[in-house]
């Protein structure tokens, strides 16, 4: 008798202990959990419910409190939340994809045979295209638009160098845009031969370019949107940062994601148009969970690689020349104190030290009396010594590591070996300024983010040169990659109460991969692949 009623009572407890279980939509197991937090904890499991984490902790006490809809046992995988890329063209991704692709390129040959093929099988009213570096060329200087003149002379063409910041154009876009011997431009350069264009051009004169060629249709920038959103989440990527978008784009994007066309977060920084600026800063912040803008992106100058960055003093391999602002600072000082007396974020590409000084000096201007306003340097590339104290009056450094391992090459070549110290001190900013945030800046580098966390603890590329790693003092920690490229990219977006890590109360973004990143050997990590990627508790790959 003692006995059944034993059986009776264990019965009992048994079912009231599964009624209290409370009912979630996920709970997720069996895991290698860096979580992100305060602390930087560790767990073995977490629940989601309504697309947020409600609770983090080992299995067993997971396993007890709740009922899922659904069990994920991930075998012991390592789970890291979602990864923000602070800096990037997710748009431009995307128009890539519909465009040449002109990445890898080994010599102006072989740019030219990829854009007869694409012509061939697209016959495009406008060839377009992307991804030339004449860094990577045995004969590392500019090309010229006489080859494409004579297979295209009736047919625009328009090939954009990898970081965005020259054009090689044919006569027949030079002829539409109205750029002859005779043009003056005062924010970039139109390079000359013979007192001619050679069809190169860096910076400001694009514009000019971009004035007259025919927009994207709208089937073309959805799909472009659509085609990058699916890259990113195979890289494990759950927001990202586009520097620098239209309204038209913005709108676009805040339709599809409204539609539940586009799962995608994207932290937007509107492009430094006036007519954009003026309407999104008049109408205040927009927030949702999948959009958020709050910033706008400005360009105080151009790219090292095309030396078009603004310099102090010359290139050192080009005598004289200082680079060029593409912004006048005149503008960026009003333009600052414009901004501050909004709620919006100002972030400034600045890539040369005359130019990141400059953008830097606007910031303390601007900031003057008011706190946490979180403005970004966008790359803050090359730094006098002087001016790194400006970083600990809470502006943020947003750096892209693998630039480092992409341009230590040729980049001592540019500067000389006593202002190279100052370039890719991605320690240093951290030092001063307490958060550094991490990107890629794609389509100008690779989307894969573990090329990201490589470089900025390795600092070497991805065939291990050199060997200790280029400028190793300016290496971070794998902790501090980490919360670049989660927490502290989410913080520099105002947006670390809801992402970033894996905690109670946040948007259930997180990824599952196949490596555990913090522990194994350095040369492992570009090769490590996401199995699986979550936004809000849903799965996107």
């Amino acid at each position: 008798m003692k006995k059944t009623l034993f059986s009776i009572a264990a019965l009992m407890l048994a079912l009231n202990s599964c009624k209290k279980r409370q009912p979630v939509d996920i709970v997720v197991t069996n895991a290698n959990v860096y979580t992100v937090n305060d602390h930087f904890d560790k767990a073995g499991s977490f629940a989601i419910k309504d697309g947020k984490f409600i609770d983090v902790g080992n299995v067993e006490d997971i396993g007890n409190k709740y009922s899922a809809r659904e069990i994920i046992d991930v075998n012991g995988k390592t789970v890291v939340p979602g990864l923000i890329d602070a800096h990037c063209h997710f748009y431009g991704l995307g128009l890539n994809r519909q465009h040449v692709d002109l990445e890898g390129t080994a010599s102006f040959d072989e740019v030219v045979e990829r854009v007869v093929v694409f012509q061939k099988e697209k016959q495009p009213e406008v060839i377009f295209g992307r991804g030339w570096d004449q860094n990577d060329w045995e004969v590392k200087e500019f090309p010229e638009k006489d080859v494409l003149d004579s297979l295209f002379p009736d047919t625009p063409v328009v090939l954009e160098r990898i970081d965005g910041h020259a054009y090689l154009v044919n006569s027949k876009v030079l002829q539409m845009a109205g750029i002859n011997g005779q043009t003056i431009v005062d924010n970039g350069e139109i390079v000359m031969k013979n007192e001619e264009p050679t069809g190169v051009l860096v910076d400001g004169p694009m514009a000019l370019v971009d004035a007259v060629l025919p927009p994207p249709d709208r089937k073309t920038q959805v799909q472009a949107l659509l085609d990058a959103q699916k890259i990113c989440f195979g890289y494990g990527l759950t927001t990202v940062n586009d520097a620098g978008l239209t309204r038209e784009t913005i709108e676009l994007i805040d339709s599809l994601q409204r539609m539940n066309a586009m799962d995608m977060r994207v932290y937007a920084m509107v492009s430094n148009s006036k007519k954009d600026v003026v309407y999104f800063l008049s109408r205040g912040v927009k927030k949702t969970d999948k959009l958020h803008v709050r910033s706008v992106k400005v360009y105080a100058d151009g790219a090292l690689g095309s030396r078009g960055a603004a310099l102090k003093a010359p290139y050192t391999d080009k005598p004289g020349h200082y680079g060029a602002m593409v912004t006048p600072v005149a503008d960026i000082e009003a333009l600052a104190l414009k901004i501050a007396a909004s709620d919006f974020q100002m972030n400034t590409h600045a890539i040369g030290d005359s130019a990141n000084v400059a953008v830097l000096r606007a910031y303390a201007k601007a900031l003057e009396g008011k706190k946490d306003r979180r403005w970004k340097i966008e790359h803050a590339q090359v730094i006098s010594p002087e001016d790194f104290d400006y970083f600990e009056q809470g502006i943020i450094p947003s750096v892209q590591p693998t630039h480092a391992t992409s341009d230590m090459y040729w980049a001592q070549d540019r500067l000389g070996k006593d202002r190279v110290q100052g370039a890719y001190a991605y320690k240093t900013l951290l030092d001063k300024a307490g958060v550094i945030a991490l990107g890629t800046d794609f389509p100008v580098e690779h989307v894969n983010p573990f090329y990201t966390f490589y470089a900025a603890v390795g600092r070497k590329d991805l065939d291990g040169y050199p060997n200790g790693g280029f400028q190793p003092e300016n290496a971070l920690s794998r902790k501090e990659a980490l919360k670049g490229m989660t927490i502290w990219a989410a913080y520099s977006n105002f947006e670390e109460e809801e992402k970033g890590s894996i905690e109670t109360g946040k948007l259930a973004d997180f990824i599952i991969l196949d490596k555990d990143i913090m522990q194994v050997p350095l040369e492992e990590i570009p090769a490590t692949k996401v199995e699986g990627t979550f936004i809000g508790g849903k799965k996107v790959y």
